[in-house]
């Protein structure tokens, strides 16, 4: 997948979660959690694109895999709590996954193309 579509789908992932936590009343630290974790996702993405080299490529998707990680376990700690249900979640969580999918494949192929 190119590089561009990776951070297309993660700036649109990003934003759904902003709207989502805009509509979540109380909890501040926990949705500014969320929030940080999603936006961050995307913004490891973009800075990959300027890395200093094939290790430094591949350090910055390795961090936004784990903020995706993190996003996941806050979004499943909303739906846990009952402080968001299962179906607004859902696509959040799919579309989670498929992010985590591509930045493992994309880190898999860095590091065989670096050897």
């Amino acid at each position: 997948m190119s590089e561009s579509k990776l951070r297309d789908i993660s700036t649109d992932f990003a934003v759904k979660v902003i709207m989502l936590t805009e509509t979540i009343k109380g909890h501040y630290s926990l949705v500014n959690q969320l929030e940080r974790s999603a936006t961050s996702i995307g913004a490891n993405i973009r800075e990959a694109n300027y890395a200093h080299g094939k290790s430094d490529f591949i350090a910055k998707l390795q961090i936004a895999l784990k903020e995706c990680y993190e996003t996941e376990y806050w979004l499943e700690l909303f739906v846990k709590s009952d402080i968001l249900n299962r179906e607004l979640a859902a696509d959040l969580y799919t579309q989670c996954g498929t992010i985590r999918r591509i930045l493992i494949a994309s880190i898999n192929t860095a590091k065989k193309n670096k050897q």
